[in-house]
């Protein structure tokens, strides 16, 4: 089924596939994940539906009609009704508004199913793509981020209200 599904073990051929196609890409704007990430990639899957069932995170995917992953949607740190966001989209999707959307999306079910009440995300200063999908979906600028969260670059953290 297409959208946005919670991730599970069946999802990690796709989800590899996803970041190899797209790994150029993620690399102009955030650290890349080396090649390590990509070897063990099996192992990192599985670590992920641990920290998921333990309630550490929440790892969502948007999915095409396809089957392929268009975008992956994480919240992590899960802790007192907060959580950091993370996301990525493929590159042919961006400028769409898939980012927006799927944020807005997630936005309400980090409040519904995952009983969260605030949500925070941290950019680095370079991407302003994300700082304009962060805007549209609500959130605000509360600061900087420190550049140890954000694979060593200049950032800033936004946050939103999702009750």
């Amino acid at each position: 089924m297409p959208g946005l599904q919670q991730l599970h073990a069946s999802h990690a051929p796709a989800v590899l596939a996803f970041e190899l196609a797209n790994r150029a890409y993620f690399a102009a704007s955030v650290s890349d994940r080396g090649d390590d990430f990509f070897d063990r990639y099996a192992e990192r899957h599985r670590a992920l539906l641990a920290e998921q069932d333990a309630g550490i995170s929440v790892f969502y995917l948007l999915v095409a009609e396809d089957g392929s992953v268009l975008g992956r949607f994480n919240l992590y740190d899960l802790s007192d009704g907060t959580a950091v966001l993370g996301y990525r989209v493929a590159q042919h999707v961006t400028g769409r508004g898939v980012a927006t959307a799927t944020v807005l999306e997630l936005c309400g079910l980090a409040a519904a199913r995952h009983g969260l009440r605030t949500l925070r995300a941290g950019t680095s200063r370079q991407n302003t793509a994300s700082q304009r999908v962060l805007a549209k979906a609500g959130f605000t600028l509360v600061g900087p981020a420190d550049p140890a969260g954000l694979g060593g670059k200049q950032g800033l953290w936004y946050e939103r209200d999702v009750t």
